[in-house]
């Protein structure tokens, strides 16, 4: 079973959800906005079964406390390595959904040489096709919102169970899928007002995130990149891919998850922890000459 630990890192304390030995392959799992490391209690456990998996709060929200130095994805993927490290992590992968994808893509971009592979989930990049395209979407206003000093958290305070619901019923394939106590847990772990300014300086720093992003590096480090089959977004996954590659990264491997939506491990538990366990065998250990990850497309995951 899962058990909550504290990790005190560059004067913060991350609280993460672990599960697993230590001797395993890591497993660094990160949500995105507006949830908290709860998205992953229906699939750590089995994670922690031949994997060490670490579900992190990320930094000021839920039950994590102290503003890191700076909201740009590059520096929470340093915090959260860091408390990874600290807690024993070895043969890491990283993996993230929405936000927390982003931060996934600055673990490989930035931070290529600690860990092992990455997957991005459910998010475009900022600074990379088709950024520009889902900027001027007007039904992505939030990011807009999101950005200006102070407001969103005016509006929101008080109020975030009714707002947050609103992402989530409209993002997720089936609602349903997040159920009543997570989705008051998630409200509950932005209702401090550091909470929820962590929340929405992590829209504050894109654009910086964009501006270090457009600058291309060769990109080594493996990468998954999936997409939950609901909406017109996952039709378009040969965009993303496009993105990720002129960015420079080598080794791109893409798929999809069925009958998801944007909260990969509450809507596709099962399929998610079946491309997490083929991914992390194909990058951890043995001969990588040997993984299908050249350059290439997955076949998508079993439907």
């Amino acid at each position: 079973m899962s058990r909550t630990i504290d990790i005190a890192i560059d004067g913060i304390r991350l609280s993460a959800r672990q599960a697993g030995r230590p001797d395993n392959p890591c497993l660094v799992l990160l949500h995105g906005w507006p949830q908290t490391s709860f998205a992953w209690e229906g699939v750590i456990d089995e994670l922690g079964e031949d994997h060490y998996a670490l579900a992190f709060d990320l930094p000021d929200v839920g039950d994590s406390r102290g503003a890191p130095r700076s909201a740009e994805k590059a520096a929470l993927a340093d915090v959260v390595l860091a408390a990874a490290e600290q807690a024993g992590g070895q043969e890491v992968v990283v993996a993230g959904y929405d936000v927390g994808g982003m931060i996934a893509f600055a673990a490989a971009r930035d931070h290529g040489a600690r860990i092992k592979g990455a997957v991005v989930m459910n998010t475009v990049i900022p600074g990379l096709h088709p950024w520009a395209k889902v900027l001027a979407d007007p039904r992505i206003f939030h990011f807009a919102l999101h950005n200006v000093p102070g407001l969103p958290e005016r509006l929101v305070s008080g109020r975030e169970r009714s707002y947050f619901d609103f992402f989530y019923d409209v993002m997720a394939a089936d609602p349903k899928r997040l159920g009543e106590e997570a989705r008051a847990r998630y409200a509950a772990g932005y209702a401090r007002p550091e909470a929820l300014t962590a929340g929405f300086e992590w829209y504050r720093a894109m654009a910086k995130d964009a501006e270090h992003n457009a600058r291309k590096i060769r990109i080594d480090t493996p990468m998954l990149y999936l997409r939950g089959d609901a909406g017109p977004a996952a039709t378009a996954i040969e965009d993303y891919a496009q993105g990720l590659r002129k960015a420079g990264v080598e080794r791109l491997e893409t798929g999809t998850l069925p009958h998801s939506g944007e909260y990969a491990p509450e809507e596709a538990p099962r399929e998610l922890i079946e491309a997490l366990r083929r991914f992390s065998r194909s990058v951890v250990g043995g001969d990588q000459r040997n993984s299908r990850l050249a350059g290439s497309n997955a076949a998508m995951i079993a439907q």
